[in-house]
């Protein structure tokens, strides 16, 4: 059940990168969105990369952010994985893995009093919707981690640089988790592809505390960060249309 939770919740993870980032971009050109997140954008692409060069492919003329309108950064000319199916998991991959460590030893170094206080809400994360009260109790499970979460921020030294460095980091680092245009679905395999291997692993080396008792703590971390951003995006959208109807009519 466990693995199966861990997969649920990197889907949300996913899934809630993406949106905020499309949000964002309906509001503001997507190339300022890219420079507002230049850490998140900065990992994602050299993962890209990475991840490019490891499946046969070529980079040329790399630039992180292109002054069109395009959501994401350009490689040069586009090129094809040398390997079918595992080369778009292999694309997808990388980016998110990437951002994901950067996230881990970002919170070592500046966050550990966020994520420790994460610790502190009553979360049943190994909990799958896969029925109507389950379902329920999962959406206020996770509200509760989003009030949590800004209770938490405003408790905490906002004076401190350390605490905004932090915060600035956390939010580019998740946001640019989202999966880059034309490879959700090998977002989706690679998500399901780490599911299964940690299963793999559990049963090869037989793990009885779980191997993601210490991964726990950080994912529910993101899981609040991202679910926070989006409600924010969706009542901004919201508040931003109602605005812009009122003006047209007038």
């Amino acid at each position: 059940m466990e693995y199966a939770a861990m997969t649920f919740w990197l889907s949300v993870i996913v899934f809630s990168a993406l949106g905020v980032h499309r949000l964002w971009s309906s509001l503001v050109q997507p190339k300022i969105v890219n420079s507002l997140l230049l850490p998140g954008t900065l990992v994602a692409q050299l993962g890209y990369i990475v991840g490019t060069l490891v499946t046969g492919g070529t980079v040329n003329n790399t630039t992180l952010v292109k002054d069109n309108e395009s959501c994401e950064p350009q490689t040069g000319e586009p090129t094809q994985s040398k390997v079918p199916i595992v080369g778009s998991i292999i694309l997808a991959l990388l980016p998110m893995a990437g951002c994901a460590v950067a996230i881990y030893w970002t919170a070592r170094y500046f966050g550990t009093p966020f994520v420790d206080a994460m610790r502190q809400v009553q979360f049943n994360h190994t909990l799958l919707p896969i029925s109507l009260p389950a379902f329920f109790d999962t959406i206020r499970g996770t509200l509760n981690l989003v009030e949590h979460l800004v209770a938490v921020v405003r408790a905490s030294d906002l004076h401190d640089w350390h605490t905004l460095l932090f915060l600035y980091l956390v939010v580019c680092l998740t946001v640019r988790m989202a999966p880059l245009t034309g490879n959700l679905r090998g977002s989706l395999g690679a998500i399901a592809l780490f599911g299964v291997i940690a299963f793999i692993f559990a049963q090869v080396t037989k793990s009885d505390t779980g191997v993601f008792s210490t991964a726990w703590p950080l994912v529910i971390f993101c899981v609040a960060v991202l679910l926070f951003l989006l409600i924010f995006s969706l009542l901004l959208t919201g508040v931003v249309g109602l605005i812009k109807t009122v003006l047209d009519h007038n």
